[in-house]
């Protein structure tokens, strides 16, 4: 039978996995009845530890997992960091600890800052390779020392990386193309502001958006493609140039979580709810434009399970010798004025 990690067993005892793992251990702290209830499902599940968890559990060894991610940008990677840290916790007392060395933004000294994880003996990592050709040997000698990675939001497509957390990001692009041809008239002129099209995950969208919205609005049209790379200021001025160069403008897709210069610049030339806004994830100050019709929609990639896939799926490999599926594709979820109060952003 395919041996079940400590999370199987934590699942159907209801019990954290520090205990499970106090259980597999013989450790004090929990009841015998606990312990023996644990070891039961632990048997039926076949349950083998990890020679690497055995050496965690007398205390001769810890494992560290390197993180490099971006910054914070208007909470994405601050609930991405939330989420990885929170999985982390869930792994406390059984010697795993995360080195967090952030990206000052997306392929800013990403290359420096993983260099220093390796460097520093880490046991896995997780990057954003916001400029994957730059990090790819880095990735690869990485998992040639059998030091597994997993990407996060964005790929390193060419690299040798155990696996990709993500929202797919051409579905991503598609849905965003769906919904846009439901809002605008047949024949009608759309743009895309993006981020920075070295970036995997941008290009797929702009990718998804462009071929999905030719198949779904008859006549439809990309007229421009933008690159902000991030900058608040990039995108209200190439926003407001757009909008002067295309009176004709009826819709835009923003495929990164960089919006409110966007919404801004729509309200400083009184084309808000005249060009159709789709944008990317969610955070408090978008509020206010669902309820004044401004974005129309969102492409929601939940951050925050993102990092918590991407913590899990370390552990259990670290510790139980799990396999790393090579990609771990989340679900796109979609924004609207009606459910935007549900999201765990703004609850």
């Amino acid at each position: 039978m395919k041996r079940a990690g400590i999370y199987r067993i934590a699942e159907l005892a209801n019990v954290s996995i520090g205990t499970v793992d106090r259980a597999l251990h013989g450790r004090p702290g929990i009841s015998e009845v606990t312990r023996k209830k644990v070891l039961r499902i632990a048997k039926q599940l076949a349950y083998t530890p990890h020679p690497a968890a055995r050496t965690l559990s007398v205390g001769r060894a810890s494992l560290r997992i390197g993180v490099c991610i971006p910054k914070e940008i208007h909470f994405f990677y601050d609930q991405m960091r939330a989420g990885i840290l929170d999985e982390a916790r869930r792994s406390n007392g059984l010697g795993i600890e995360i080195d967090y060395r952030p990206a000052p933004s997306l392929g800013e000294r990403e290359r420096d800052h993983v260099l220093d994880l390796l460097d520093s003996g880490v046991s896995a990592l997780i990057v954003t390779p916001g400029d994957p050709k730059s990090v790819t040997p880095l990735i690869n000698r990485a998992e040639e020392q059998n030091v597994r990675v997993i990407c996060i939001t964005t790929d390193a497509p060419r690299s040798r990386r155990s696996s990709v957390v993500c929202v797919n990001p051409g579905l991503s692009g598609q849905l965003a193309a769906e919904l846009m041809s439901k809002f605008v008239a047949p024949g009608s002129k759309v743009a895309v502001l993006t981020g920075m099209l070295t970036a995997e995950e941008h290009r797929l969208k702009v990718e998804g958006f462009s071929s999905g919205f030719r198949k779904d609005c008859a006549d439809g049209e990309v007229v421009s493609v933008l690159e902000a790379h991030e900058s608040e200021a990039e995108s209200y001025r190439k926003t407001c140039d757009l909008l002067a160069k295309y009176a004709e403008l009826r819709g835009i897709y923003v495929s990164t979580v960089n919006c409110l210069p966007v919404c801004k610049a729509l309200g400083d030339l009184k084309r808000a709810g005249d060009v159709q806004l789709i944008t990317t994830d969610l955070f408090p100050e978008m509020v206010p434009y669902f309820k004044q019709g401004t974005i129309r929609a969102s492409i929601y990639q939940d951050p925050f399970l993102q990092g918590q896939m991407a913590v899990r799926m370390l552990v259990d490999f670290l510790l139980n010798g799990t396999a790393i599926p090579g990609t771990c594709y989340l679900n796109p979820g979609i924004v609207l004025r009606s459910n935007v109060s549900l999201f765990r952003e703004v609850s």
